[in-house]
């Protein structure tokens, strides 16, 4: 049997061990289309400050580990994949031929439709190269504009205020990270980051970026120019799926459609972390969750799958976000925005900046939004992937949502 892994990210990484584990003696190779062995993207704000080395962000740390584990490691970009010949092509030219493979390519960073986006004092914070350029273009007090206050976007910002760099950030949103935080949370840590010194324009467009001397002047839809010795891209990210274009994998979203086994449309073709269209668990919807923890998950089972004949349902990954910015820690869990019909509760303390806000669908909880609170991260997320009924808990948590701890252990342990 022939495996093949196309991606050298965390999905890729353990689904080739979780292969491994599951069969000890059939070929395993991963293809990854950087020079650097296997690493971690959440690792590059750490060696932007220098907290960590480059051998730092490798996802294994040990030389020869994939080696000793008899897992092939290839350089090269897929460029085709041939379902009926069960064979991909890379942009190098060689064919790798496989029996089973999993598609674990992850995403891009999306480029804006901007006038001067690919200047060459345009990046983004992506790749370990993408790091290079940053640090090497980041001295203390250098003006940079960050275009993009998303997750990604946030935390890349902490590592540049870290570097010393003189920062704007620039959201097309009217708060920050508006696709996982509320209009109260995502402004209270807006007022945060304005407080600790970074400059944030949200419900702005960036209309243009120019050359101006040894800088760039970027342009704002509404007239402002905001001149930087390094403008960088967060701006967020698409699937790696254009090559399976034409290969009979039905694609949706960007991504691969998969089943509830992570197979796709074609037999033997399975995938897995950002590239995939899967289940979520609150809503049963198939999209895009394009998280670490939903990757990882995904590649077990989609190995479990690939080895032991579609044997291991995926039941859907709950969406949950926690970010940690400049000291300020905000998640969002599941339907964090609230479901037709279903009522909330809130406590708000501006000063303090903390926040939390919980979500009910009849008598169960399925989301929440907290803000500078970290005791309930494990709490929030049992109650909500339990699909615990609350009973009265739910009404004494209208009252008062900061007793959740108590809530679970009433709903799990009868306390």
């Amino acid at each position: 049997m022939k495996y093949l892994v196309i991606g050298a990210g965390p999905a890729g990484v353990v689904a080739a061990e979780t292969l491994r584990k599951l069969d000890r003696t059939s070929e395993i190779t991963i293809l990854g289309d950087e020079p650097e062995p296997p690493y971690s993207r959440m690792a590059i704000p750490y060696l932007l400050i220098d907290h960590i080395d480059e051998q730092g962000t490798y996802l294994r740390k040990d030389d020869g580990y994939f080696a000793s584990r008899n897992i092939n490691v290839v350089i090269g970009r897929a460029a085709s994949l041939d379902a009926g010949a069960k064979t991909v092509k890379t942009d190098g030219g060689d064919v790798l031929p496989y029996d089973k493979v999993l598609v674990a390519t992850g995403a891009r960073p999306i480029k804006p439709p901007v006038e001067g986006i690919g200047h060459e004092k345009v990046t983004a914070c992506w790749t370990l190269e993408d790091a290079r350029r940053i640090s090497a273009g980041i001295r203390k007090g250098a003006p940079v504009v960050l275009i993009g206050a998303g997750f990604i976007g946030c935390i890349i910002l902490e590592a540049l205020v870290s570097a010393g760099a003189d920062l704007t950030v620039i959201e097309m949103g009217n708060r920050m990270v508006p696709r996982m935080l509320d209009e109260k949370c995502g402004s209270m840590l807006e007022k945060w980051c304005r407080d600790k010194g970074v400059a944030v324009l949200t419900s702005t467009t960036v209309s243009g970026i120019e050359s101006s001397g040894e800088h760039v002047t970027v342009k704002t839809g509404d007239g402002k120019s905001i001149d930087a010795e390094l403008v960088i891209s967060a701006a967020g990210v698409k699937p790696n799926a254009d090559f399976l274009e034409g290969s009979g994998v039905r694609l949706v979203d960007g991504g691969v459609e998969v089943d509830n086994y992570l197979q796709s449309s074609e037999p033997d073709i399975f995938a897995a972390g950002d590239v995939a269209c899967s289940k979520d668990f609150s809503t049963g919807d198939f999209g895009i969750q394009a998280i670490q923890p939903t990757a990882v998950d995904h590649a077990r089972i989609a190995a479990h799958n690939m080895v032991n004949h579609c044997s291991v349902e995926h039941r859907g990954s709950i969406n949950m976000n926690v970010l940690d910015t400049m000291g300020l820690v905000s998640a969002s869990y599941g339907l964090w925005q609230g479901v037709e019909g279903g009522e909330s509760s809130e406590l708000l303390d501006e000063d303090n900046y903390r926040y939390i806000r919980l979500q009910f669908d009849g008598d169960q909880l399925v989301g929440a939004n907290t803000l500078g609170m970290t005791q309930h991260i494990g709490v929030l997320r049992g109650l909500i992937q339990g699909r615990f009924h609350l009973g009265e808990w739910k009404d004494r948590l209208l009252q008062n949502p900061l007793q959740v701890m108590e809530a679970y252990l009433a709903v799990t342990q009868g306390a």
